[in-house]
């Protein structure tokens, strides 16, 4: 396929924010793309070459591209930073230096999707003190024989600056359209894609075998499972409403949910953002199998660093300790964790998602052992709001954030928030419900003691219908000088020239970045606004919401992906929530 067909497809795209028209455009490509390519390109929009449980990443810094554009232009670096200074966009800096090439050019070779494909894999897998050279080589052999535009998108890829504003939502509602004529069938894809976490797989299996393909799709070991989510409430009554006469309560311990897949020898541990962790939690794939009894399984639980003196819970914070590439050994000794099991996905080659909550629980405790580094997760049948409090009161007292609850006869939803689970925490229990996930998706420097830093950052919060980041608040309360430090070596990397399409913010930023952080935030209350974004409309027109004194709590979620932020619904709710809780008070 030539590679020309994507890149006018790429240009397309960025050309609109419009959701229709963006699905028409991949419906567009999707019926011009052969079957053997299909999940390349599918891969390709998301701006990547394997699914993120795979890890493989590009990493081509901008200096380096410079350095291939130079060799394959024959003009000085020199003049290709000073383009680029000019627009801010290295990919259309290149395309403007390769035009000159192009008209004294007349024996290039036609570049296809599969050449470009193959050369970037060969360029993410290149290590070692060559690698630098060897990747300058096959960037400039690319570029030597693509046209303007080709080079354009060649180096977004490359560089990870691909704006198309495609979430994969409307990728599915394409890949339904075009294979099989109706859109509504996505959300069989969106299962598909839930219980695999790839995409450019399930692409691969509606192009080639259509819907039956996706009807008869299967979970696969070691294809992490997208986890199931739950919904927030504030107060035990609110639980009842919800969920009925008897239902499951589980600790909700403050640590890193992981799902363990389990088959022989091999173990494999997923992080809640699909990452795979096993090199940071050695002590895991060495123990677990000894409590381990069953063929084969995929098994979740919550890893929580303790105290190893007195057995108590440490914060979740304590564990990023474990995240480092070198000296492993001594994290694992200085940061002694347990594992704790509440959930079994897959078991002895079944499927059991689609098992209720009881009957996983009760298959969980025959194939897990428990000893003092595995254990399962505390859990209770509860009726009552007072039996929710004596709980509550415990899981509080053993160092936990709080509870999770789970009805009894539901089955597991993979990738799916909903009112099946629901998380009562501490911070929840007052009028406002004031504990929010939210996307950084922008900065404004710091003066003072901030100065080299960022002094306030601008958050966002999920729209899943528009999949989109609305603004909500500005927040800089909170930071100790360490988490600023923390969270300017994250950002630095994410920074874009451009705003991303699926930002949705009125405010200027001093500098964007790209929607890829979550950190945690309290305020007072949540309130009207004529600035930001999350909800408008919903409330009043012309208006939407954000959060009044908003403070960072100092949890940088980096286990969460941002599309399992704070939604604008669960905002809607909250704001709703404390205005019947005012109304109340003042009939008191």
């Amino acid at each position: 396929m030539q590679y020309s067909i994507l890149a006018e497809a790429f240009e397309n795209m960025e050309s609109t924010r419009k959701r229709l028209e963006l699905t028409q455009h991949l419906v567009e490509l999707f019926e011009k793309t052969p079957q053997d390519v299909i999940s390349k390109i599918t891969y390709l929009l998301q701006g990547k070459l394997r699914p993120d449980f795979e890890g493989v990443e590009l990493g081509v810094a901008e200096k380096l591209a410079m350095r291939a554009i130079s060799k394959s232009s024959g003009i000085a670096i020199k003049k290709i930073e000073d383009e680029y200074n000019k627009g801010g966009d290295l990919g259309h800096a290149a395309a403007k230096i390769l035009e000159q090439k192009t008209q004294t050019t007349f024996l290039v070779e036609n570049i296809t999707v599969e050449r470009v494909y193959e050369t970037l894999f060969k360029i993410a897998r290149l290590e070692g003190s060559k690698s630098q050279d060897m990747k300058i080589k096959y960037i400039s052999s690319l570029l030597n024989d693509a046209n303007p535009l080709e080079a354009t998108y060649i180096l977004k890829i490359l560089l990870g600056t691909l704006r198309l504003g495609v979430a994969e939502n409307t990728v599915m509602d394409a890949l339904a359209i075009a294979y099989s004529g109706n859109k509504e069938n996505r959300k069989m894809l969106e299962h598909a894609y839930n219980v695999s976490s790839d995409l450019g797989k399930v692409a691969q299996i509606i192009a080639t075998e259509g819907i039956k393909g996706i009807e008869e799709f299967k979970i696969e070991l070691f294809n992490p499972i997208r986890p199931m989510l739950a919904d927030r409430v504030k107060s035990e009554n609110e639980v009842i409403e919800k969920m009925g006469n008897k239902f499951a309560i589980e600790y909700k311990l403050d640590g890193e949910r992981v799902q363990i897949h389990i088959e022989g020898d091999k173990i494999e541990l997923f992080s809640r953002s699909l990452e795979k962790i096993s090199n940071y939690y050695p002590d895991i794939i060495e123990k677990i199998p000894k409590i381990f009894e069953a063929e084969n399984a995929i098994l979740e639980a919550e890893i929580v660093a303790i105290n190893e003196n007195t057995g108590d819970f440490l914060p979740f914070q304590e564990l990023m300790h474990r995240r480092r590439k070198y000296k492993i050994e001594k994290a694992v000794k200085e940061y002694p964790i347990t594992v704790n099991f509440f959930d079994v996905l897959y078991c002895n080659g079944k499927n059991c998602t689609e098992l209720s909550y009881h009957e996983r629980r009760k298959k969980l405790e025959k194939i897990v052992k428990e000893n003092e580094f595995a254990k399962y997760i505390p859990m209770t049948i509860a009726e009552t709001e007072n039996e929710i409090e004596e709980f509550f009161e415990n899981s509080i007292n053993a160092g936990s954030e709080g509870l999770m609850l789970k009805m009894l006869d539901k089955p597991y939803q993979a990738g799916s928030r909903g009112s099946h689970w629901l998380k009562l925490k501490r911070e929840y229990r007052n009028e406002l419900g004031d504990s929010l996930d939210l996307v950084v998706i922008g900065g404004f420097f710091g003066k003072g003691r901030r100065t080299g830093s960022y002094g306030t950052l601008l958050l966002a919060t999920y729209d899943e219908n528009t999949d989109t980041f609305p603004s909500i608040c500005k927040v800089g309360t909170g930071f100790t000088d360490e988490s600023l430090d923390q969270l300017y070596q994250i950002l630095n990397p994410k920074i874009t020239i451009k705003k991303n399409p699926r930002i949705n913010s009125e405010m200027e930023a001093d500098v964007w970045f790209e929607p890829e952080l979550v950190i945690e935030v309290v305020a007072s209350e949540i309130t009207l606004s004529p600035i930001h974004k999350t909800a408008i409309n919903e409330i009043r027109k012309d208006a939407g919401l954000a959060l009044r004194f908003p403070k960072f709590t100092g949890k940088i979620r980096v286990e969460k992906i941002v599309e399992d932020a704070s939604t604008d619904e669960e905002v809607i709710s909250l704001y709703k929530g404390q205005n019947k809780a005012a109304h109340d008070k003042n009939l008191m």
